[in-house]
């Protein structure tokens, strides 16, 4: 069973990553409507928090139906990210999580995400400051290191852990690599085998089927997954990992019908979380990745981006169903590292 402090995930928990613009209540809801065990929110401006900016405060909603949550921050400034954890209290999530992984320019730049990898003393100071400025448990997603030369995981797990985070999810791949080349999920066995260490060691990064999932879980010693990407269009990945962990067997993929329906489903909720408008606007993303696979499906995917009305949209769903109705399809999975290259999932 894994713990986050008095958090019980059960057995071989399934996380979904917090992901920029795709990891918002609509989405979430998703997901754990469909097996996710924890759920965390888009990272979150620590500066954007404590200049009560609408973008950053928004990302603070949690629905009832979605917990535990996590809410997760980023930041390179002590006194930003212990106001920010303050205010992150009082949204009430189950837990706080600070990001270290995310590799993208305008993060790393200001020593933030990945950027203090570079750093590691003062990602231990950061990192007790926000432990002591909330009484939330604290979390951190991080990636291996800086680059190749300078993986320093194994001891940043145990400092972390010795000033008072609760677990650690590993994205297993340096700032460097980005989203390309291989994940290297030995360094999650490594950091497992350290005898000091009692916390959970969460892997991500290249968990795209039940048999990844499997694999990280047994051979490597993770004490559960978390799944970012390859939940896009696909919330049913979890529902799918937790049947195959059970019986060895794969579920059927979704019909075409249940694709339909939860679509229509993250349309409602974004619209009710967003507004009508907004929300319409933020759902053009998540089109593609609930029908690719569909042949010639291009006209339907760009009426409906193009589309600014909820009615409209349905029948374009209708006509999808009416169109596709008993026709043998391959589904395939979005390509998610060419598609959402810019997530830390």
């Amino acid at each position: 069973m894994a713990k986050i402090a008095h958090i019980d995930l059960g057995e071989n928990p399934l996380l979904l990553a917090p992901m920029e613009d795709v990891s918002d209540p609509p989405f979430r809801r998703l997901c754990k409507k469909h097996g996710a065990d924890m759920l965390y929110t888009e990272f979150i401006s620590s500066d954007g928090l404590i200049r009560d900016a609408d973008k950053s405060t928004k990302k603070l909603d949690i629905y009832p139906d979605e917990r535990p949550v996590g809410i997760q921050i980023f930041g390179g400034e002590e006194e930003a990210m212990s106001l920010s954890a303050k205010i992150v209290e009082r949204a009430g999530p189950e837990l706080l999580d600070i990001n270290y992984g995310c590799p993208v320019k305008n993060v790393v730049c200001k020593n933030a995400g990945s950027g203090i990898l570079r750093d590691i003393d003062k990602m231990v100071r950061l990192t007790e400051t926000i432990v002591k400025s909330t009484n939330l448990p604290v979390t951190v997603k991080t990636r291996l290191g800086w680059d190749a030369n300078s993986i320093k995981i194994i001891e940043v797990a145990e400092r972390l852990q010795d000033i008072g985070i609760k677990a650690i999810s590993i994205h297993c791949r340096t700032k460097h690599q980005m989203y390309t080349g291989k994940a290297d999920w030995s360094w999650i066995a490594r950091v497992k085998e350290n005898p000091r260490l009692h916390i959970p060691v969460f892997g991500n990064g290249d968990v795209s089927t039940p048999e990844d999932a499997k694999r990280m879980l047994n051979d490597y010693g993770a004490d559960g997954v978390m799944i970012g990407r390859a939940a896009i269009g696909h919330p049913w990945i979890f529902r799918e990992v937790k049947h195959y962990l059970k019986t060895g067997e794969h579920l059927a993929q979704p019909t075409l019908a249940e694709r339909l329906e939860a679509c229509k489903e993250h349309v409602m909720h974004s619209i009710e979380w967003k507004g009508h408008n907004l929300g319409l606007l933020e759902m053009r993303r998540h089109y593609a990745p609930y029908f690719k696979g569909l042949e010639n499906i291009k006209t339907f995917r760009s009426r409906l981006v193009l589309s600014m009305s909820v009615q409209e949209i349905y029948d374009i769903l209708g006509e999808i169903e009416i169109h596709y109705s008993g026709m043998e399809n391959m589904w395939a999975k979005p390509n998610t590292k060419a598609e959402y290259a810019g997530l830390d999932g």
